[in-house]
């Protein structure tokens, strides 16, 4: 199973939302280079970024889901607490 590069973030937040939002809707995603980016500061951009990657299989379902828009629960929708 061969990965291939879904995002590239500049920061472990960044990263690690997207990989969040990606595991949450079913896909297979991993981190790569979160360590080495934070060995030092300004390193995540000399370093190619962090990478977020899914399966080459999953990558256009993937990329299409990252692209759209990200629609929130009108207020009066909103669930109960």
């Amino acid at each position: 199973m061969s990965l291939v590069k879904v995002y590239t973030a500049f920061n472990s937040a960044d990263a690690q939302l997207v990989w969040s939002r990606l595991d949450a809707a079913g896909f297979h995603a991993a981190v790569f280079n979160e360590v080495a980016s934070l060995t030092m500061d300004g390193y995540a951009l000399a370093a190619g970024g962090i990478l977020v990657k899914v399966p080459e299989s999953e990558f256009d379902e993937a990329r299409a889901f990252l692209d759209a828009p990200v629609t929130e629960l009108p207020e009066d929708d909103s669930p109960a607490s």
